[in-house]
């Protein structure tokens, strides 16, 4: 739909009317402010997406089998499927290694996020500076520093408790969501209209029945679309770990390219682990889009 624009405007025909494109325009406005308050570009996925990785797969797969055909091998789909259970075990460590990080991170997230918003200066900057500088570090860089400061194991009361590598993982990749919460705290306890501060002032409200009776209530709604496709990327992070010696899914299929000794493996192998991640974080990615429509804020 196009709109015209006043007569006599000067233009290149002088005084002939303009098009104006303004649907399209707004169109672009709106999906720029979506994209501010979600801090990160707006992904638009479809149904089609699995259907188009599932095809590429089928016909990688299909190669590998005729090439273990002509040279004589095992199929590879009995290959696969004996390695499944091993394989779908370490998947769903990958899946509880996300939720530990992520509750982790959202905890203490919150607790940094107002943190930022605290009255005290010396507070405020100190969190600020934490947020930042977890925020901005290579999350493979705190894997490392986790596995290798943290003491392997913890002597209390003349014993000795093994501190295993996965819960260094679940520290290390909680940090760096733990500064992510928090710049998300920040930003939507930022975004409540100064009224709603005002109100609970007359109300006779202090600063701390403030936050959490009123505040943090109408902030919900706007966190929880970033905080969700923060999960999402923090469950494809999750196969950093494996570099840092957990046994998750990635560290399991190199053990299984090991064992079976075969090159023709190594395609359908890892599609398999690429279709699994995809088929639990697409949902994830629908559900977030479907809630930044259902709460848009209207600027």
């Amino acid at each position: 739909m196009m709109v015209r624009g006043p007569k006599g405007h000067a233009g290149l025909g002088g005084g002939t009317d303009l098009p104006v494109l303004l649907p399209a325009a707004e169109r672009l406005q709106r999906r720029s402010e979506r994209e501010r308050l979600l801090g990160a570009p707006r992904l638009r996925l479809r149904g089609r997406d699995l259907a188009w990785l599932c095809l590429m797969l089928i016909c990688f797969t299909g190669y590998a089998e005729a090439q273990a055909a002509a040279a004589g091998r095992e199929p590879i789909s009995i290959a696969l499927l004996r390695w499944v259970p091993l394989l779908f075990q370490g998947f769903v460590f990958n899946i509880v290694i996300s939720v530990l990080s992520m509750a982790l991170g959202t905890v203490l997230g919150v607790v940094l996020g107002l943190m930022q918003i605290s009255l005290l200066p010396p507070i405020r900057f100190s969190s600020w500076f934490v947020t930042q500088f977890f925020r901005n570090a290579p999350w493979l860089v705190l894997l490392f520093y986790c596995i290798f400061l943290l003491p392997f194991e913890i002597r209390a009361f003349g014993m000795r408790i093994p501190f295993p590598d996965w819960i260094k993982a679940i520290i290390g990749l909680s940090l760096p969501v733990m500064a992510n919460v928090s710049e998300i705290v920040r930003g939507a306890v930022r975004s409540i209209p100064s009224g709603q501060w005002e109100a609970a002032e007359s109300l006779a409200f202090n600063r701390n029945q403030t936050i959490w009776k009123i505040i943090l209530p109408q902030c919900v709604k706007r966190m929880l679309p970033p905080w969700m496709n923060l999960y999402a990327i923090l469950t494809m992070a999750t196969v950093l770990a494996s570099i840092v010696g957990v046994s998750e899914v990635m560290t399991l299929a190199r053990r299984v390219l090991a064992a079976e000794v075969r090159n023709d493996l190594l395609i359908p192998l890892y599609g398999m682990i690429l279709v699994w991640f995809f088929v639990y974080c697409y949902p994830i990615a629908r559900l977030t889009q479907w809630l930044e429509r259902r709460y848009a804020v209207k600027l």
